[in-house]
């Protein structure tokens, strides 16, 4: 295949695209065109979106997610290589089913509305739906990244991620994600190359769970891929040793 040299990164919840700037660079370094939109109502400085929320934030919702994706694909001139982290594997998952990209990397994904979760990914998630909550949106504490993201990484280095990363999400990005058909993947449709990415120790979305997305989908005549990777959590994408993550999807890509 006449492979396309345009990348785009979608961050999931709890994050805002500060978290892909790295991986800008270092596919910017091996000669790609690379975006990191951010999902409407995230935009700004995490450290101050904590004290004061951005005013759309609640009102954005999963299908506001992939309709902001897909209005810049709809602006470029060829079809990329789309890479999602978390929520956004899900987009991912969609944009792939609509058609729009080159190739589909899962990273952490989370489910579609069609493939139920495991009881540890609906035990962790739970709080930011806010069926119990009087707040209007879900900002995770501390103990809830250390447990969620970051429960690989040293102390010290769990409070400089949340203080450089951590972001309020909006109930309703979860919540569309679970009760809205939107969120259905027609998994037997044929489909561009889609390459799954787990991390063994992800205490959100588990391995079991990538591994049983990946397997639901159904046509014979199109790629599925998965990748399971020791010792990484749901902060895959930030966690030391980001890189070889990075490159293996590269890899993976550029071999199709």
């Amino acid at each position: 295949m006449a492979k396309s040299k345009t990348i785009v990164l979608i961050h999931g919840n709890f994050v805002n695209s500060d978290t892909w700037q790295e991986w800008k660079q270092h596919y910017e370094a091996k000669g790609y065109i690379v975006y990191t939109p951010t999902n409407p109502g995230h935009e700004g400085n995490p450290t101050e979106l904590r004290t004061k929320v951005h005013p759309d934030l609640v009102k954005t919702g999963f299908i506001d997610v992939v309709n902001n994706i897909n209005s810049l694909l709809n602006t470029l001139t060829e079809k990329p290589l789309i890479i999602g982290h978390s929520m956004a594997g899900m987009a991912v998952l969609k944009l792939v089913e609509m058609d729009k990209a080159a190739a589909g990397v899962s990273i952490d994904g989370a489910p579609p509305k069609n493939v139920f979760p495991p009881f540890q990914t609906l035990k962790t998630v739970l709080p930011a739906f806010g069926f119990f909550s009087s707040n209007k949106y879900f900002m995770g504490s501390r103990d809830w990244y250390d447990y969620s993201f970051f429960n690989t990484l040293p102390e010290i280095e769990k409070r400089l991620a949340f203080e450089k990363f951590a972001v309020p999400e909006s109930y309703k990005v979860s919540r569309e994600l679970v009760l809205n058909s939107f969120s259905n993947i027609d998994f037997k449709k044929p489909h561009a190359p889609i390459l799954f990415i787990g991390g063994a120790n992800d205490n959100i979305f588990p391995p079991s769970l990538t591994k049983t997305i990946a397997g639901k989908y159904k046509d014979a005549n199109s790629k599925v891929d998965i990748k399971i990777f020791d010792g990484k959590s749901h902060f895959i994408c930030g966690q030391p040793g980001w890189e070889e993550v990075a490159d293996y999807i590269l890899n993976w890509y550029e071999a199709l």
